[in-house]
């Protein structure tokens, strides 16, 4: 009897010295499946980049590639594949911290965006999260938490989601108008 081989991780879409590297926890089943992030019916990270500024048009999961051109990238904290989050274990994230890091520190943004404060809390062993910018950086880039899109996150409503998203986008501008 044969095994399935298991589901890659999805690959970066980086390059130095971007304004905001969006992180996900890790890829879902359907991401990884067609090497694309963001890529499950429900998720609703594409449509929520566009309504908040981050991009001209909204891009498709396969055009990911293209987030680069808007000074962003997209990553995740750890690399395995789930159905959810949930299905990685504490250990796994804090496992993956110190390589992550590095690839932050090596990538060089000047913000790293966290969707959703599993990742995040586990990555740094802080536990009071709030939304927003942090006081700590993470491989030397600004650290903002935003809300996970997926589409099993029912806690934020499209709008939500946007206004948090935009909220980083100013704080971005701000920034790149003072340099």
């Amino acid at each position: 009897m044969t095994h399935p081989e298991p589901l890659q991780g999805l690959p970066d879409i980086l390059e130095p010295g971007l304004s905001v590297i969006f992180c996900g926890i890790n890829p879902g089943l359907r991401a990884a499946s067609t090497g694309h992030h963001f890529a499950g019916r429900g998720n609703r990270f594409w449509r929520t980049l566009h309504l908040a500024g981050f991009t001209r048009e909204q891009l498709r999961p396969e055009d990911g590639r293209d987030l680069l051109r808007y000074e962003c990238g997209l990553t995740t904290a750890v690399p395995r594949p789930t159905a959810r989050a949930d299905q990685l274990s504490r250990s796994e994230i804090k496992a993956a911290a110190a390589d992550f890091e590095l690839k932050i520190a090596r990538y060089a943004p000047r913000y790293i965006a966290f969707l959703g404060k599993l990742a995040v809390c586990e990555l740094t062993g802080t536990r009071d999260i709030d939304w927003g910018l942090q006081s700590i950086t993470f491989g030397g880039a600004r650290t903002w938490v935003l809300p996970n899109p997926s589409g099993l996150n029912r806690a934020f409503s499209l709008e939500a989601l946007v206004s948090a998203y935009r909220e980083l986008r100013l704080a971005v501008e701000s920034v790149q108008t003072k340099v």
